[in-house]
């Protein structure tokens, strides 16, 4: 299954309406006292149902069998996988970088392969975000999986995903993201063996585009890029195992049939996948490196107006004009805290030692910035117009400090010798 045997619906934040069967969506209701073909109408609430009409998000789903058909949960062993502030381990006020983190030998999914590196906030009070890797190298079958917890921001890094979701099935490749809501139940299929990228669970308000203010209409993530699947049903009989997260435990139980019944749907709270090479970047064509706020894809607001519980922002493939200015990224320390990876290429800030499926943590009022090697170069460089290419990274941005997990502290790829790369910006100062 590729991209090109897939169908798609486009725009963000739609009211779409999709049916694999024709007349299996109900037209003019949402519940009838029987709906088309005997199949039965769900609702899955993203937001509560007194939402002002612009922020509520709900789906309606008519399926073969309800959510409800499914046996007892009992617990389920994953101990990677943590969730909030609680569940990390104290570290100092310095910067943190890691190796790319090696895929496992022995066969593992997407949900056995999940590695909590950084979280925040607390997934009850719905604030704050965790910032994982996938190291997977199987994919899932007969198994599926639901988080309460958070929504679920993909970013591969190695080898495709195909995302089956309850209200149909998305390929997401390495420069492309997905986004798959809270509740909604999914499974992942890699196409390509190994696989290794990095997820966002979000426990706070959902992920929605910037405000563009004074760069007006257009521009930055365009509505019309981000691509919804449409209504496609599992026709293969059999059971399940369905894995949930829930209050930041892992549940698992047993299902007589597929959880991807769902043979017509109608809503807005939906999947969805974006490619980042459609992103508009907006940058100087005069002076001074701008902040980078300006590559923000989505942002998931906090109650502090401007002040997001995350951001997710991309370093795309842009040209670099300004003049008399230093090119990179300033040094600087600020009050949101900053977890980065790095998908292909090179990072421009750290030439050296940032590798494609590591990465690094700058938490709030860390000082960071580029390295020796990429100071010196830009500060030589001749200031023509230079095009920063094959090359992508992103960052997940959160008003709240992040806390590492053990294993992001001890299982060998954190990079102890991180803060030498700054050793060499000696004091060069010329005054009296």
């Amino acid at each position: 299954m590729t991209d090109s045997t897939l169908s798609y619906l486009t725009g963000f934040g739609n009211e779409f309406a999709s049916e694999a069967l024709p007349g299996a969506l109900p037209q003019g209701r949402n519940s009838p006292q029987r709906a088309p073909y005997d199949l039965y109408p769900e609702l899955l609430s993203g937001t509560a149902f007194t939402a002002p009409r612009a922020a509520n998000r709900r789906t309606w789903m008519y399926r073969r069998q309800p959510s409800v058909v499914s046996g007892s949960y009992r617990p389920y062993e994953q101990p990677y996988w943590r969730t909030g502030a609680a569940g990390g381990v104290q570290a100092g006020p310095e910067p943190l970088r890691w190796n790319p983190f090696p895929i496992p030998e022995a066969p593992t999914d997407f949900v056995d392969g999940l590695r909590t590196i950084v979280a925040n906030g607390d997934a009850d009070a719905q604030a704050g975000i965790a910032a994982h890797v996938y190291l997977a190298n199987r994919s899932m079958q007969r198994r599926a999986f639901v988080n309460a917890d958070g929504e679920m921001l993909f970013v591969p890094q190695q080898g495709r995903l195909v995302i089956t979701t309850e209200l149909g099935v998305m390929e997401v490749r390495p420069g492309e993201i997905a986004v798959v809501p809270r509740g909604m139940v999914f499974k992942v299929a890699l196409p390509d063996g190994p696989s290794r990228g990095y997820v966002c669970e979000n426990y706070g308000a959902f992920f929605r585009l910037p405000e563009l203010g004074p760069i007006g209409s257009n521009g930055l993530a365009n509505p019309r890029d981000f691509r919804t699947p449409v209504a496609a049903w599992e026709r293969e009989p059999g059971g399940y195992e369905l894995v949930k997260k829930f209050g930041g435990a892992l549940w698992i139980a047993s299902l007589v049939q597929s959880p991807f019944n769902v043979v017509a749907w109608h809503g807005n709270l939906v999947p969805y996948k974006y490619d980042t090479a459609n992103f508009m970047v907006i940058g100087t064509v005069s002076f001074d490196h701008p902040d980078p706020s300006i590559f923000t894809v989505l942002t998931s607001p906090s109650d502090t107006p401007g002040t997001a519980n995350c951001d997710f922002v991309i370093f795309p493939p842009r040209w670099m004009v300004a003049e008399d200015t230093f090119r990179p990224p300033w040094y600087h320390r600020n009050v949101m805290s900053e977890f980065m990876g790095l998908v292909y290429g090179q990072y421009d800030a750290k030439p050296e030692g940032f590798k494609p499926g590591g990465a690094s943590l700058h938490n709030c009022m860390v000082p960071h910035g580029p390295d020796t090697e990429a100071f010196e170069k830009a500060s030589n460089a001749k200031l023509v117009p230079e095009k920063l290419d094959n090359t992508m990274a992103f960052m997940f941005e959160s008003r709240y400090r992040f806390v590492p997990t053990e294993f992001a502290m001890t299982a060998g790829a954190l990079d102890t010798r991180y803060a030498e790369c700054w050793q060499g910006l000696r004091d060069q100062f010329k005054g009296a």
